[in-house]
């Protein structure tokens, strides 16, 4: 599954993606206030409600793998130690409770990336930021969401094309320099023919952008940010 727009009738899709930006702030600030195991229970449902309202499942999660082992193994990094007692638990709990936080960020950002266009993400940018500071963040926003699902695609063609020409013979280190290579090389193509392709269209700071407008739909997301924004503080209080 990559990380990218699917287009779709859930309620996600129908809000508007300033809403939704502002549920991902809401979510984000609570994660890190609550960080006991009650708090982080009832985040899981939050996080798994909001995946669900954008008709995503457990597959969308398989774009974030490369994370996945990181999150996994810090535990383990973290209570292991050189002398005696060789494991501490409650730094492994610590660094555990902090790894399912992330995932469960991500968890709410691929809900996001679901159920939200680019053109859309770039307009809520621009428009909530103003200046030449939120249009140059939309642009960056509008370039990532766009490049890096083909960039993901280049990576698995180069280690494709490695693995028809017997590669699977070679070392492992060969392998990664082999896949590595071959993946900045596209990766800079990409970039040139994206430039020259900017040059070309006349490239605009200030496009037309979709009209953004909240609506009914957009009360009970609001609602839910709010409720967790106001969580955060009585708690920091």
């Amino acid at each position: 599954m990559t990380l990218s727009f699917v287009p779709g009738g859930s309620l996600a899709h129908r809000l508007d993606p300033r809403s939704k930006l502002l549920v991902q702030v809401g979510f984000a600030v609570a994660a890190y206030a609550y960080t006991t195991p009650r708090g982080l229970a009832l985040l899981t449902l939050a996080a798994v409600g909001c995946l669900r309202a954008a008709d995503g499942g457990a597959r969308d999660l398989w774009g974030y793998r490369v994370a996945l082992p990181v999150l996994l193994f810090a535990p383990l990094v973290a209570g292991a130690t050189v002398g005696a007692p060789w494991f501490r638990v409650e730094r492994a709990a610590a660094t555990g409770l902090a790894s399912y936080r992330v995932l469960l960020l991500l968890v709410v950002a691929a809900a996001y990336v679901r159920s939200t266009p680019v053109r859309e993400s770039r307009a809520a940018l621009q428009r909530t930021i103003p200046g030449r500071a939120g249009v140059f963040l939309g642009v960056g926003v509008a370039l990532v969401f766009r490049f890096l699902p083909l960039l993901k695609r280049d990576l698995a063609a180069s280690r494709a094309a490695v693995r028809s020409r017997l590669g699977a013979e070679r070392s492992r280190r060969e392998r990664m320099r082999l896949v590595a290579v071959g993946g900045l090389l596209r990766a800079f193509s990409r970039a040139d023919r994206l430039g020259t392709a900017l040059v070309a269209r006349c490239f605009a700071w200030n496009p037309t952008l979709p009209r953004l407008a909240f609506r009914r739909v957009d009360a009970p997301a609001l609602a839910f940010a709010a409720a967790l924004i106001a969580a955060t503080i009585v708690r920091i209080a």
